[in-house]
């Protein structure tokens, strides 16, 4: 069977690295906006309940970033009535 493109460039360790950390990051953005969602709750209303700003919350939606504590994490998860759970895998 022949290789798709994106699997010929996960062959190469430099784009799988990059690859990872761009999916890492836009799945903890995605289930936060997820959580949230289902939670009914409001952008502006997350952040009150986690005590930082509506745009703060944008931010950590977005995907684009990596500024992302254990702390901030653990306030938004307590604030959607979620347990932070931290793991690594290969």
């Amino acid at each position: 069977m022949k290789k798709s493109i994106f699997d010929k460039k996960m062959e190469s360790p430099k784009f799988k690295a990059v690859y990872d950390e761009v999916s890492a990051k836009m799945g903890i953005g995605e289930e936060i906006a997820e959580l949230r969602h289902k939670a009914k709750m409001s952008q502006l209303e997350l952040a009150k309940k986690v005590h930082t700003s509506r745009t703060a919350i944008v931010r950590y939606e977005s995907g684009e970033y990596d500024g992302y504590n254990v702390g901030t994490l653990a306030r938004i998860a307590k604030a959607l009535h979620k347990r932070l759970k931290i793991s690594f895998s290969s």
